[in-house]
C-alpha cells in the first residue's frame, strides 16, 4: 500500500524568524487523525532565519534526530555539548529521563533542517547526544543508512527498531527500495521532483509505504529521506 501526502495538506506555521511544515500534529497544528506514523511522532521541515533559533527548552522520553538540508545548525544542551552541523549531517539526542537543549542558526544563510521525533522502545533511557558528518558521495545515487536500531549497522544508533536512509539522485537516475512484510516506511521528497511507482511527487511531498517495494525515477536532481520501521496497524 502506498499513500501520497501532498505538502499542501500538511500543517504550517509562520513566526517571522521561523517557517515550519508539520507532517504530523505539532504546535498550533492539531489533527487527531494525523498524530503519527508508527513510532514516527514528529517530522517538521523548518526554515530558520540567521541569528535566531530555539532557546533552551526541555524534552524527555523521545529520540530526536535533525537532518540538515541547508545552512548550519548549532546545538547546545545541559549535558555540556555545543556543536554545529551542516548539509547532509545529522545530530541526534536521546532525551530519556530529561534534557534541556537549544537549536540556533548562527550562520549568515537561512537554515533548513528536518527534525524527527521517534517514540523510544522504553521510557527513562539515559540522556545522550551525538552528531555525525557524512561525506556527500556516500549518498549520491545510492541509499545511505544514517540511523539504525542499537543492533543495526548505521553509525547512529537509537533506542527503537527504526532505519533511516537518505539519497541524492541525479537527473533521470532510478533507485528502488523494498519495504518488507510487517514493515512500513515514510518517505519525504526533500528537494526536486520524482516519479515513484507512477506517483508524481514535488518538493516536500511524502509517501506512506506499507509492505511494498518502491521504484524512484528522479526528474532533475532530487533528495530523499526514508524512515523504515515495524508495521503497526
Amino acid at each position: 500500500m502506498i499513500k501520497k501526502i501532498q505538502s499542501s495538506q500538511m500543517g504550517r506555521s509562520h513566526h517571522g524568524w521561523l517557517k515550519s511544515v508539520f507532517h504530523f500534529s505539532f504546535s498550533e497544528y492539531y489533527n487527531p487523525q494525523n498524530m503519527n506514523f508508527g513510532v514516527l511522532r514528529v517530522l517538521n521541515d523548518d526554515l530558520v532565519q540567521p541569528n535566531t533559533g530555539f532557546d533552551p527548552h526541555p524534552h524527555r522520553d523521545m529520540e530526536i534526530i535533525s537532518y540538515v538540508v541547508n545552512g548550519q545548525l548549532t546545538h547546545g544542551d545541559n549535558l555540556g555539548n555545543q556543536r554545529s552541523v551542516k548539509r547532509g549531517d545529522i545530530q541526534y539526542m536521546s532525551a530519556g529521563t530529561g534534557v534541556i537543549h537549544s537549536e540556533h542558526n548562527l550562520g549568515k544563510d537561512t537554515l533548513r533542517f528536518l527534525q524527527l521525533w521517534i517514540i523510544p522502545n522504553l521510557k527513562n533511557h539515559q540522556p545522550s547526544y551525538g552528531d555525525y558528518h557524512f561525506e556527500e558521495e556516500l549518498r549520491q545515487n545510492q541509499w545511505l543508512e544514517v540511523v539504525s536500531s542499537k543492533t543495526g549497522n548505521a553509525p547512529i544508533k537509537i533506542n527503537q527498531d527504526v532505519h533511516i536512509y537518505v539519497t541524492e539522485l541525479s537527473d533521470q537516475q532510478e533507485l528502488t527500495l523494498q519495504v518488507n512484510q510487517d514493515r512500513q516506511a515514510y518517505l519525504v521528497l526533500i528537494e526536486g521532483e520524482a516519479l515513484i511507482n507512477d506517483i508524481s511527487l514535488s518538493m516536500r511531498d511524502a509517501l506512506e509505504i506499507k509492505e511494498e517495494a518502491i521504484h524512484i525515477k528522479s526528474i532533475g536532481k532530487s533528495h530523499y529521506l526514508v524512515v523504515e520501521m515495524a508495521y503497526k496497524k
